[in-house]
Protein backbone atom coordinates (compact mmCIF):
# COMPACT_ATOMS: atom_id res chain seq x y z
CA UNK A 1 0.00 0.00 0.00
CA UNK A 2 2.62 2.58 -1.38
CA UNK A 3 -0.12 5.06 -2.64
CA UNK A 4 -0.23 8.56 -1.88
CA UNK A 5 -3.28 8.99 0.02
CA UNK A 6 -4.89 12.17 1.36
CA UNK A 7 -7.42 12.53 3.73
CA UNK A 8 -9.50 15.51 3.56
CA UNK A 9 -11.89 16.46 6.18
CA UNK A 10 -14.28 19.33 5.75
CA UNK A 11 -15.62 21.39 8.52
CA UNK A 12 -17.67 24.68 9.71
CA UNK A 13 -18.47 26.00 13.32
CA UNK A 14 -18.02 22.12 14.83
CA UNK A 15 -14.93 22.40 17.03
CA UNK A 16 -15.63 19.75 19.70
CA UNK A 17 -17.08 17.56 16.57
CA UNK A 18 -13.34 18.40 14.99
CA UNK A 19 -11.25 17.27 17.32
CA UNK A 20 -12.96 14.56 18.00
CA UNK A 21 -12.62 13.28 14.09
CA UNK A 22 -8.98 14.35 14.18
CA UNK A 23 -8.21 12.26 17.08
CA UNK A 24 -9.68 9.61 15.03
CA UNK A 25 -7.38 9.93 12.46
CA UNK A 26 -4.35 10.30 14.10
CA UNK A 27 -5.12 6.33 15.24
CA UNK A 28 -5.19 4.83 12.05
CA UNK A 29 -3.87 1.62 12.17
CA UNK A 30 -2.83 2.86 7.71
CA UNK A 31 -1.93 6.24 7.38
CA UNK A 32 -2.06 8.79 4.73
CA UNK A 33 0.77 11.43 3.72
CA UNK A 34 -1.43 14.00 4.12
CA UNK A 35 -4.48 15.32 6.49
CA UNK A 36 -5.78 18.12 4.82
CA UNK A 37 -8.39 20.28 6.78
CA UNK A 38 -10.48 22.18 4.86
CA UNK A 39 -12.13 25.47 6.84
CA UNK A 40 -15.54 26.63 5.63
CA UNK A 41 -14.61 29.85 7.14
CA UNK A 42 -15.73 28.90 10.31
CA UNK A 43 -16.36 31.56 13.41
CA UNK A 44 -15.45 29.40 16.59
CA UNK A 45 -12.21 29.52 16.91
CA UNK A 46 -11.48 26.26 14.79
CA UNK A 47 -8.50 28.05 13.60
CA UNK A 48 -6.82 28.64 16.74
CA UNK A 49 -7.73 25.60 18.39
CA UNK A 50 -6.12 23.72 15.20
CA UNK A 51 -2.97 25.79 16.18
CA UNK A 52 -2.69 25.63 20.08
CA UNK A 53 -3.60 22.03 19.94
CA UNK A 54 -0.31 21.49 18.29
CA UNK A 55 -2.35 20.22 14.61
CA UNK A 56 -0.80 22.51 12.11
CA UNK A 57 2.52 21.78 13.57
CA UNK A 58 2.79 18.21 12.30
CA UNK A 59 4.57 17.61 9.02
CA UNK A 60 1.35 15.60 7.66
CA UNK A 61 -1.39 18.06 8.45
CA UNK A 62 -2.30 21.43 6.12
CA UNK A 63 -5.03 23.76 6.88
CA UNK A 64 -7.09 24.69 3.60
CA UNK A 65 -8.70 28.14 5.28
CA UNK A 66 -11.08 29.04 2.79
CA UNK A 67 -12.44 32.71 2.97
CA UNK A 68 -16.54 31.95 3.07
CA UNK A 69 -18.33 29.50 3.43
CA UNK A 70 -18.84 27.43 0.57
CA UNK A 71 -21.20 24.52 1.70
CA UNK A 72 -20.14 21.12 1.51
CA UNK A 73 -19.67 20.88 -1.89
CA UNK A 74 -17.70 23.61 -1.81
CA UNK A 75 -15.31 22.59 1.10
CA UNK A 76 -15.15 19.09 -0.87
CA UNK A 77 -14.13 20.64 -4.66
CA UNK A 78 -11.17 23.17 -3.22
CA UNK A 79 -10.13 19.90 -0.70
CA UNK A 80 -10.00 17.63 -3.30
CA UNK A 81 -8.04 20.04 -6.15
CA UNK A 82 -6.17 21.06 -3.35
CA UNK A 83 -4.73 17.36 -2.51
CA UNK A 84 -4.35 16.42 -6.30
CA UNK A 85 -2.28 19.56 -7.26
CA UNK A 86 -0.04 18.75 -4.08
CA UNK A 87 0.58 15.10 -5.71
CA UNK A 88 -2.55 13.05 -3.87
CA UNK A 89 -3.12 9.44 -6.05
CA UNK A 90 -6.19 8.76 -3.73
CA UNK A 91 -8.53 11.29 -1.77
CA UNK A 92 -10.50 10.40 0.86
CA UNK A 93 -13.26 12.51 1.75
CA UNK A 94 -15.29 13.13 4.97
CA UNK A 95 -17.15 15.81 6.69
CA UNK A 96 -16.22 16.74 10.37
CA UNK A 97 -18.44 14.70 11.88
CA UNK A 98 -17.50 11.78 10.66
CA UNK A 99 -15.33 9.74 13.18
CA UNK A 100 -13.20 6.77 10.88
CA UNK A 101 -12.65 3.62 13.15
CA UNK A 102 -9.12 2.77 13.41
CA UNK A 103 -8.42 0.32 10.81
CA UNK A 104 -10.87 2.41 8.33
CA UNK A 105 -8.35 3.41 6.07
CA UNK A 106 -6.87 -0.05 6.24
CA UNK A 107 -9.72 -1.99 5.38
CA UNK A 108 -10.69 0.51 2.25
CA UNK A 109 -7.46 0.12 0.67
CA UNK A 110 -7.52 -3.15 0.65
CA UNK A 111 -10.63 -3.26 -1.49
CA UNK A 112 -9.98 -0.33 -3.67
CA UNK A 113 -8.10 -1.78 -6.56
CA UNK A 114 -9.08 -0.13 -9.79
CA UNK A 115 -8.36 4.24 -10.05
CA UNK A 116 -11.20 4.13 -12.56
CA UNK A 117 -14.04 3.03 -9.67
CA UNK A 118 -15.14 4.68 -6.69
CA UNK A 119 -14.71 3.59 -2.91
CA UNK A 120 -16.27 4.43 -0.13
CA UNK A 121 -16.18 3.39 3.87
CA UNK A 122 -19.68 2.52 5.43
CA UNK A 123 -20.99 4.90 8.06
CA UNK A 124 -22.46 3.43 11.08
CA UNK A 125 -24.25 4.43 14.31
CA UNK A 126 -23.78 1.66 16.63
CA UNK A 127 -24.76 -2.12 14.90
CA UNK A 128 -27.17 0.34 11.85
CA UNK A 129 -25.94 1.94 8.80
CA UNK A 130 -26.00 5.54 9.68
CA UNK A 131 -27.71 6.22 6.29
CA UNK A 132 -29.42 3.72 4.62
CA UNK A 133 -27.40 1.92 2.10
CA UNK A 134 -28.86 0.64 -1.05
CA UNK A 135 -26.93 -2.69 -2.03
CA UNK A 136 -26.64 -3.63 -6.22
CA UNK A 137 -24.62 -6.32 -6.17
CA UNK A 138 -24.76 -8.94 -4.29
CA UNK A 139 -28.37 -7.34 -5.14
CA UNK A 140 -29.51 -6.72 -1.17
CA UNK A 141 -31.81 -3.51 -1.63
CA UNK A 142 -31.95 -1.31 0.91
CA UNK A 143 -29.75 -2.48 4.46
CA UNK A 144 -30.17 -0.70 7.76
CA UNK A 145 -28.03 -3.50 9.60
CA UNK A 146 -24.02 -2.56 8.89
CA UNK A 147 -23.06 -6.43 9.59
CA UNK A 148 -25.16 -7.14 6.65
CA UNK A 149 -23.09 -4.58 3.84
CA UNK A 150 -20.82 -6.55 2.46
CA UNK A 151 -16.74 -6.39 2.42
CA UNK A 152 -17.38 -5.49 -1.07
CA UNK A 153 -20.52 -4.48 -2.67
CA UNK A 154 -21.88 -2.26 -5.72
CA UNK A 155 -24.34 0.17 -4.63
CA UNK A 156 -26.46 3.42 -5.75
CA UNK A 157 -24.55 6.00 -4.33
CA UNK A 158 -22.36 6.73 -1.80
CA UNK A 159 -22.30 9.91 0.91
CA UNK A 160 -19.06 12.31 1.21
CA UNK A 161 -18.51 10.03 4.42
CA UNK A 162 -15.42 8.48 3.41
CA UNK A 163 -15.53 8.80 0.18
CA UNK A 164 -12.65 7.57 -1.67
CA UNK A 165 -11.85 8.66 -5.10
CA UNK A 166 -8.39 8.60 -7.69
CA UNK A 167 -7.16 11.49 -9.34
CA UNK A 168 -7.22 9.78 -12.76
CA UNK A 169 -11.00 9.36 -12.38
CA UNK A 170 -11.38 13.01 -11.06
CA UNK A 171 -9.66 14.40 -14.39
CA UNK A 172 -11.78 12.36 -16.25
CA UNK A 173 -15.20 13.52 -14.64
CA UNK A 174 -14.07 16.67 -12.32
CA UNK A 175 -14.86 18.42 -9.20
CA UNK A 176 -17.83 18.23 -7.43
CA UNK A 177 -20.02 20.99 -8.25
CA UNK A 178 -19.83 24.02 -5.73
CA UNK A 179 -22.95 25.16 -6.78
CA UNK A 180 -25.03 22.89 -5.26
CA UNK A 181 -23.95 23.85 -1.75
CA UNK A 182 -24.63 20.88 -0.14
CA UNK A 183 -27.28 17.97 0.31
CA UNK A 184 -26.95 15.57 -3.31
CA UNK A 185 -23.26 17.00 -4.26
CA UNK A 186 -22.24 13.68 -3.78
CA UNK A 187 -25.42 11.87 -4.96
CA UNK A 188 -24.48 14.00 -8.50
CA UNK A 189 -20.92 13.13 -8.01
CA UNK A 190 -21.49 9.29 -8.38
CA UNK A 191 -24.14 9.72 -11.34
CA UNK A 192 -21.49 11.11 -12.51
CA UNK A 193 -18.92 8.89 -12.30
CA UNK A 194 -21.16 6.41 -13.43
CA UNK A 195 -22.10 7.93 -16.70
CA UNK A 196 -17.99 7.49 -16.62
CA UNK A 197 -18.42 3.95 -16.44
CA UNK A 198 -17.46 3.57 -12.45
CA UNK A 199 -19.24 1.53 -10.20
CA UNK A 200 -19.65 2.79 -6.77
CA UNK A 201 -18.13 0.06 -4.48
CA UNK A 202 -18.68 0.09 -0.45
CA UNK A 203 -15.86 -1.80 1.80
CA UNK A 204 -18.29 -3.14 4.51
CA UNK A 205 -15.21 -3.98 6.62
CA UNK A 206 -13.93 0.00 6.41
CA UNK A 207 -16.31 2.14 8.64
CA UNK A 208 -17.10 5.28 9.78
CA UNK A 209 -18.96 6.53 13.08
CA UNK A 210 -21.13 9.11 12.35
CA UNK A 211 -25.04 10.39 13.48
CA UNK A 212 -27.61 8.55 12.13
CA UNK A 213 -29.56 10.12 9.62
CA UNK A 214 -33.55 10.01 10.38
CA UNK A 215 -35.47 8.40 7.23
CA UNK A 216 -38.93 7.20 7.46
CA UNK A 217 -41.00 5.61 4.48
CA UNK A 218 -44.30 6.32 2.94
CA UNK A 219 -46.50 4.27 1.28
CA UNK A 220 -48.28 5.65 -1.72
CA UNK A 221 -50.00 3.39 -4.62
CA UNK A 222 -48.12 0.58 -3.42
CA UNK A 223 -44.73 1.81 -3.76
CA UNK A 224 -42.89 2.98 -0.47
CA UNK A 225 -40.55 6.37 -0.75
CA UNK A 226 -37.51 6.83 1.63
CA UNK A 227 -37.91 10.47 3.33
CA UNK A 228 -35.69 12.24 5.43
CA UNK A 229 -36.56 14.34 8.41
CA UNK A 230 -34.89 17.33 7.35
CA UNK A 231 -34.89 21.17 8.89
CA UNK A 232 -36.35 23.84 6.52
CA UNK A 233 -33.09 25.17 5.11
CA UNK A 234 -31.84 21.70 4.15
CA UNK A 235 -35.16 20.94 3.05
CA UNK A 236 -35.05 23.90 0.50
CA UNK A 237 -31.39 21.99 -0.77
CA UNK A 238 -32.89 18.60 -1.31
CA UNK A 239 -35.58 19.66 -3.17
CA UNK A 240 -33.77 21.75 -5.57
CA UNK A 241 -30.67 19.66 -5.78
CA UNK A 242 -32.93 16.39 -6.79
CA UNK A 243 -34.42 18.55 -9.67
CA UNK A 244 -30.89 20.22 -10.38
CA UNK A 245 -29.69 16.29 -10.85
CA UNK A 246 -33.14 14.89 -13.06
CA UNK A 247 -32.74 18.03 -15.18
CA UNK A 248 -29.23 17.48 -15.77
CA UNK A 249 -29.23 13.30 -15.97
CA UNK A 250 -32.66 11.72 -15.93
CA UNK A 251 -34.24 13.05 -19.51
CA UNK A 252 -38.12 12.34 -19.24
CA UNK A 253 -37.45 10.53 -15.73
CA UNK A 254 -37.43 14.56 -14.66
CA UNK A 255 -41.34 14.64 -15.10
CA UNK A 256 -42.32 10.78 -14.41
CA UNK A 257 -40.33 10.17 -11.43
CA UNK A 258 -38.57 13.61 -9.67
CA UNK A 259 -41.14 15.71 -9.73
CA UNK A 260 -44.09 13.19 -8.72
CA UNK A 261 -41.30 12.12 -5.60
CA UNK A 262 -41.05 15.73 -4.64
CA UNK A 263 -44.78 16.12 -4.13
CA UNK A 264 -45.16 12.70 -2.05
CA UNK A 265 -41.94 14.08 -0.16
CA UNK A 266 -43.58 17.53 0.52
CA UNK A 267 -46.87 15.92 1.51
CA UNK A 268 -45.00 13.23 4.21
CA UNK A 269 -42.78 16.59 5.52
CA UNK A 270 -46.42 18.13 6.06
CA UNK A 271 -47.51 14.74 7.55
CA UNK A 272 -44.48 14.36 9.94
CA UNK A 273 -42.23 17.11 10.49
CA UNK A 274 -42.69 20.07 12.39
CA UNK A 275 -43.04 23.95 11.36
CA UNK A 276 -45.33 22.78 8.54
CA UNK A 277 -45.54 26.09 6.97
CA UNK A 278 -41.58 26.79 6.90
CA UNK A 279 -41.35 23.09 5.06
CA UNK A 280 -43.68 24.34 2.46
CA UNK A 281 -42.19 27.30 1.30
CA UNK A 282 -38.79 26.19 1.96
CA UNK A 283 -39.88 23.10 -0.79
CA UNK A 284 -41.66 25.43 -3.10
CA UNK A 285 -38.45 27.86 -3.06
CA UNK A 286 -36.26 25.05 -3.95
CA UNK A 287 -38.91 23.71 -6.97
CA UNK A 288 -38.53 26.74 -8.27
CA UNK A 289 -34.75 27.01 -8.24
CA UNK A 290 -34.38 23.87 -8.83
CA UNK A 291 -36.88 23.40 -11.89
CA UNK A 292 -35.44 26.92 -13.31
CA UNK A 293 -32.11 25.08 -12.59
CA UNK A 294 -30.75 28.36 -10.35
CA UNK A 295 -27.64 27.16 -8.28
CA UNK A 296 -26.01 28.65 -5.74
CA UNK A 297 -25.85 29.46 -1.78
CA UNK A 298 -29.73 30.80 -1.97
CA UNK A 299 -31.60 29.35 1.08
CA UNK A 300 -31.00 33.25 2.86
CA UNK A 301 -32.49 34.84 -0.30
CA UNK A 302 -35.62 32.59 0.39
CA UNK A 303 -35.15 33.78 3.68
CA UNK A 304 -35.28 30.29 5.09
CA UNK A 305 -33.98 29.83 8.58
Amino acid sequence: MNHIISTVVVTFNRKPLLRQALAAHAVQTHQGSQLLIVDNASTDGTRDMLASEGWLGRSSVELLALPENTGGAGGFAAGLKYAIDKGAEWVWMMDDDAEPHPTALEELMQVANDPMQVYGSLAVNGADTSWLTTVLSPPLGEVEKAEDVPARATVQSLPFLGFLIHRKLVERIGLPDTDYFIAADDVEYCVRAQKAGADIIIAGKSRIKHPKSRPYKVEILGRTLTCLALPPWKRYYDTRNRLLIARTHYGVRLFTQTIPGSFVRLFAALLKEPHKLAQAHAFFAGFIDGFLGIKGKRHTFWRIG
